[in-house]
């Protein structure tokens, strides 16, 4: 969300920052040779969600649930209350201790008419569930396509903070049959892994296994497997930088060489950083390899966004990096949201509507945003290929990093959870136990 604080207005009372969540047209632009195999560019109808699956299905491997795991949020402006109210009770989000029960009410409840007005200025609400419903069932109607042998895929959400809650959907599932050793894939929507995002979401996601089937399932369970981060797919880096190429193409020729590209993601405690949390080095993979499909032809900084608050977070600030260089003379940036997949309030909002509007009235006339991934066909194509290569593989977590803790972990319930999941599916390798420490 849009709670960036300027410096001289930070207060010691206890703040944070909100995430992330979706608004532009898809763009279909040519697709380079060099990443043909990788997807496929033909145009596929936009389809209707698929009917409830069992597992009386016929194909060999499924059905088969994708459920994409995000914050979400408030689609509504009477939703902003109960979407701040879960957020801030999230300690793996915001910390705050002992007092965390008493805190997260009180702070939600100060926050609740300034995030109301902030989300009314972008429409009413929070376009997360509208995109994220569209990109899931586009994914799934691929994966019918290309894996018959798993189909039908069934698309559903799991928001963290906003309807559909983790539990509502696992509710579903279980309605839906999948209970009986059903397949699902939890797909993180965050492309670069942190505790605070894709590991909340599956502490939640593990929680509600606990309480809704058990340790030991009578009937097997839900058979779960994770996609846990994929920042550098050639798919997902070739979407970011056909949206970069098109804003590109707004500038006068004899100027493009010289815009500034602005990457920024959503910032961290540095508290978060030094206890060894891999974001920041994950964002700086994508943006390397998006800078080189884009054959480094511009100047370029990654800057963070979203810092409130007086204690220290990852900087520098991205409000701070675009007036910076347009008193130094950069009139003409892009601003690439290079951590997120569709639009949200932290795009809509801060971006355009606080960052881009300071820089203007500094005569950076030249600022702008690149198009959120949105509807992109080439990102959803890229989609269904990280969950295609996914279920092929039959592994338990699609990278080797889930079955480490980061240097300063002490969480129990991150250890717990980290066992569940990268042991679920002992297959594709040599069956042996994953020991996470």
């Amino acid at each position: 969300m849009a709670l960036r604080t300027p410096s001289s207005r930070l207060s010691k009372s206890l703040t944070t920052s909100l995430p992330r969540g979706c608004s532009a047209v898809a763009l279909r632009l040519p697709i380079p040779s060099t990443w043909h195999h990788h997807i496929s560019t033909r145009s596929l109808a936009t389809v209707s969600p698929a009917p409830p699956v069992t597992q009386s299905s016929t194909s060999r491997l499924g059905p088969t649930a994708m459920v994409f795991m995000n914050m979400g949020g408030p689609s509504t402006l009477p939703e902003v209350g109960p979407f701040l109210s879960r957020l801030f009770a999230d300690a793996d989000l915001i910390p705050l201790g002992r007092l965390q029960s008493y805190l997260g009410p009180l702070i939600s409840r100060r926050r609740t008419p300034k995030i109301q007005g902030q989300y009314a200025a972008i429409g009413g609400g929070s376009p997360i569930r509208k995109w994220s419903e569209h990109q899931a069932a586009e994914m799934c109607a691929i994966l019918d396509a290309r894996h018959p042998e798993s189909a039908p895929h069934k698309p559903y959400l799991a928001f963290r903070y906003a309807d559909p809650l983790t539990e509502e959907m696992y509710t579903k599932l279980l309605e839906d049959g999948f209970g009986k050793q059903g397949r699902a894939v939890a797909f993180t929507q965050y492309p670069q892994y942190s505790c605070s995002t894709t590991g909340s979401s599956l502490n939640e996601l593990w929680k509600w296994r606990m309480r809704l089937e058990g340790k030991e399932p009578e009937n097997g369970g839900v058979q779960w497997s994770v996609i846990d981060r994929w920042g550098t797919h050639p798919g997902l880096v070739e979407a970011f930088a056909q949206n970069i190429e098109a804003q590109l193409a707004t500038y006068p020729e004899e100027e493009r060489k010289n815009v500034v590209l602005i990457f920024s993601a959503h910032s961290l405690p540095m508290s978060v950083v030094n206890r060894g949390d891999t974001y920041p080095s994950e964002v700086a993979a994508t943006v390397a390899a998006v800078l080189s499909r884009l054959q480094h032809r511009n100047p370029s900084r990654l800057s963070w966004q979203s810092q409130v608050g007086p204690s220290a977070w990852l900087g520098a600030q991205t409000s701070d990096t675009v007036t910076a260089y347009v008193k130094k003379g950069h009139k003409n940036q892009i601003l690439i949201p290079i951590a997120f997949t569709s639009d949200h309030i932290e795009t809509l909002f801060e971006l355009d509507q606080e960052v881009i509007h300071e820089a203007r009235e500094l005569g950076g006339h030249g600022v702008k945003r690149a198009e959120s991934l949105n509807g992109s066909r080439v990102f959803i194509e890229a989609l269904a290929d990280v969950a295609g290569a996914h279920l092929k593989e039959g592994k338990a977590c699609s990278s080797r990093q889930m079955g480490m803790r980061c240097q300063g972990c002490k969480s129990e319930r991150c250890l717990e959870q980290k066992r569940f999941f990268v042991n679920t599916m002992r297959r594709g390798g040599d069956g042996d136990e994953v020991v996470v420490r």
